[in-house]
């Protein structure tokens, strides 16, 4: 499975970023399989889990519930929320970093540059959006098999697609968040950190 394929080199790069406590915001989080991995390796860092389908709760509360049993910290994870990105308002309104995982590709552009925005409203200065998936570079993608990704993506939903990072960071600056870092990982795909300015 790719959550499990992906997430050691995506903790490696966690570790680094994040700050060193604090609330982390998952948007989209799918399984939650992402929350088991990641929070209990974090502490003291707390994540929350965000997701726009409830019918995803129950998975991401039984992962939930694995971890605290396994770790013994029962608000490691904290209790799902229904957040959809392109929202104009959160119902989160602070956190110290947020995590994005495999989402902006299998989401409309409006959801794209909603976490954009969010992130701008809600993160402190000098904290990270990261983000992760296949990206574009300077308008050419950069593998075969992207390609071949991005054409069955937009096959499936002419909304959907892999996006240009150059691009992606031209939004992203005009809301005040600029591309800090972007590390090459397994499957070309892309870390990418954002960092709010504090001017913003």
């Amino acid at each position: 499975m790719s959550a499990q394929r992906n997430r050691e080199p995506i903790l490696e790069v966690l570790t680094r970023v994040v700050p060193p406590e604090g609330l982390i915001l998952e948007i989209a989080s799918g399984t939650g399989q992402h929350a088991a991995f990641f929070a209990p390796r974090l502490v003291p860092r707390s994540w929350q889990p965000t997701d726009i389908d409830r019918d995803n709760f129950d998975s991401i509360s039984a992962w939930a519930d694995y971890v605290a049993s396994e770790s013994g910290e029962t608000e490691l994870i904290k209790k799902p929320v229904r957040l959809d990105a392109s929202a104009p308002e959160w119902p989160i309104k602070r956190a110290d970093a947020i995590v994005c995982i495999n989402m902006i590709h299998i989401a409309p552009i409006e959801a794209c540059s909603g976490l954009l925005a969010g992130a701008a409203r809600i993160l402190p200065a000098s904290q990270p959006l990261f983000l992760y998936g296949p990206f574009k570079r300077h308008g050419a993608h950069t593998a075969p098999s992207n390609q071949a990704f991005d054409e069955s993506l937009r096959a499936r939903d002419p909304r959907w697609g892999v996006r240009d990072l150059d691009e992606l960071a031209e939004e992203a600056s005009g809301r005040g968040l600029e591309l800090d870092e972007v590390f090459g990982m397994p499957a070309n795909n892309l870390s990418v950190v954002f960092r709010r300015r504090a001017t913003a």
